[in-house]
């Protein structure tokens, strides 16, 4: 499916038996990683308790921009296609940009889906996330062995813009 350079092997790879804390352990080695988990009594909404979210805020503190990646254990309203409702299915989506998204995807992230295309509950392959493709995210439900390496790069590059954005920022 894809139609242009990535910097990944496979990028319709997946992670068979990765869990979220592996996902976590991964991202969190990287350096510089707040991970969120909320759940009940820490004054988070219901919505999120159980899914996870990574930024990169080397001082702890939450920073006013969207995570890098997250984790999601459930449907929400406006979010049901990818049918994490069947148990144990979790999705990890991470924001990778307009041109690496292109590359992954094989259309740009405002392009309409194409026909080939799988569908958003395909399980172990890299997708266009179904809400937030249009900003540059994909994602990946359930994570297996075809999945497990490019996710991981695609987090390790996510990880890598969200600390030059900051940089930017902080340098400016």
């Amino acid at each position: 499916m894809p139609t242009g350079p990535t910097l990944h092997r496979d990028p319709n790879a997946t992670l068979e038996g990765v869990g979220i804390d592996e996902i976590i352990e991964h991202v969190t080695a990287l350096g510089g990683v707040l991970v969120l988990r909320p759940g009940p009594g820490d004054g988070s909404p219901e919505a999120a308790w159980g899914d996870v979210f990574l930024y990169y805020a080397p001082d702890g503190v939450v920073p006013r921009t969207q995570p890098f990646a997250t984790v999601v254990t459930k449907d929400l309203p406006g979010d049901r296609s990818s049918r994490l409702d069947r148990p144990g299915t979790f999705r990890v989506n991470v924001g990778v940009g307009r041109e690496e998204f292109t590359a992954l995807v094989g259309r740009g992230p405002r392009e309409p889906a194409g026909a080939g295309e799988p569908a958003p509950d395909e399980t172990d392959t890299v997708l266009a996330h179904p809400v937030y493709g249009a900003l540059g995210w994909v994602c990946v439900v359930d994570p297996g062995p075809r999945a497990e390496d490019t996710l991981r790069d695609l987090l390790t590059t996510a990880h890598g813009l969200a600390r030059a954005r900051r940089e930017r920022r902080e340098g400016a």
